[in-house]
């Protein structure tokens, strides 16, 4: 398989096919085979799950009041939530225009689980104007049809037959 698209290099002939988004698939490229339900459907699934986790949120608000845990600790549990959910949200939106560094993805592994609140919303949010991730795919797959392309291209007829020039 080739290194990022996907296609079969068996011979050098086969054109690079697009990378299949979640949710998506490969509808994204010519937003075709109920592409625009599919949005509308990830951006609503996407909102009520963000709609849901608040609710969890708000209980576990609640059980910190009736546990009288005390102010500060209220405080410090509302604001990481708030922190992480700024945080991760920034991070998910910044992934749709370019591919996350897999080291400091893992590192922050942690801080996108307690903030998946932002990461959810990130998602509606970008969904409201394209698949989300669809912008950085279609501009690799085009790079990647491009560079088909020009290989392609210079390849043609058999270099033994070449006239030779004198």
């Amino acid at each position: 398989m080739s290194d990022e698209t996907g296609s079969q290099d068996s011979a050098g002939s086969a054109a690079p096919r697009p990378e299949p988004l979640r949710f998506f698939g490969t509808t994204w490229v010519n937003h075709d085979r109920g592409y625009g339900l599919r949005r509308i459907g990830a951006g609503v699934g996407s909102l009520a799950a963000a709609v849901a986790s608040c609710l969890v949120l708000r209980f576990a608000y609640e059980g910190l009041q009736i546990a009288d845990t005390g102010a500060f600790v209220t405080v410090l549990v509302v604001a990481m939530f708030a922190i992480c959910s700024a945080l991760a949200f920034r991070h998910t939106w910044d992934g749709f225009g370019a591919r996350p560094d897999p080291q400091r993805q893992a590192s922050l592994r942690g801080l996108l689980a307690i903030g998946f609140v932002g990461s959810l919303l990130a998602y509606f949010f970008r969904s409201l104007t394209e698949a989300p991730g669809e912008k950085l795919h279609r501009q690799e797959h085009e790079a990647a049809l491009a560079r088909h392309a020009k290989r392609s291209a210079r390849r043609t007829g058999n270099p033994s037959k070449k006239r030779r020039r004198a």
